[in-house]
């Protein structure tokens, strides 16, 4: 959805809204911050490199 569609849908209102609730937001703490680092690097904890079991299979 582009940013247009999403204030066509929503309005300005509402958008001013939901930019003052963010705004008030506090800041994360470092351990959320390095948990999301780590999630947003590896999504569903996939391996980077195969297995061990995997690479005698083949």
């Amino acid at each position: 959805m582009t940013r247009e569609e999403r204030r066509a849908l929503l309005g300005d209102d509402v958008i001013a809204h939901i930019h003052e609730r963010v705004a008030e937001a506090p800041e994360p703490s470092a351990e959320v911050v390095e948990k999301l680092r780590r999630i947003m690097a590896r999504p569903g904890h996939r391996a980077i490199s195969p297995p061990p079991s995997a690479a005698r299979a083949a």
